[in-house]
């Protein structure tokens, strides 16, 4: 029984760590993984990088996008554009066209 005291500190240590740290990452890479295979022609999105663009292409065997820039087309793979970033961007937008 004194043994199995000892090692309850550690057990709940663990539990602690794997509900705070490990379930919100995995939870989080879902998101970022569905918000990936979700991206069509004529979104909105900045990259991880900051630069702002319009989607103009999906090039599904290459898991790349083509950004239409300011600047002109650029391609970028699917994983450097931000989820967060891009969806702040969005509800902008939404926010406006309501206004």
């Amino acid at each position: 029984m004194g043994d199995l005291n000892s090692f309850l500190p550690i057990l709940a240590m663990l539990v602690v760590v794997y509900f705070f740290m490990i379930r919100p990452q995995q939870t989080r890479q879902k998101k970022e993984k569905k918000f990936s295979e979700e991206l069509k022609k004529g979104t909105r999105v900045v990259t991880k990088s900051g630069l702002h663009g319009r989607v103009a292409d999906v090039a599904e065997k290459l898991n790349a996008v083509v950004l239409e820039t300011g600047a002109g087309k650029l391609t970028f793979d699917r994983s450097s554009i931000s989820m967060e970033l891009s969806a702040k961007l969005n509800d902008v937008g939404k926010e406006e066209k309501k206004a």
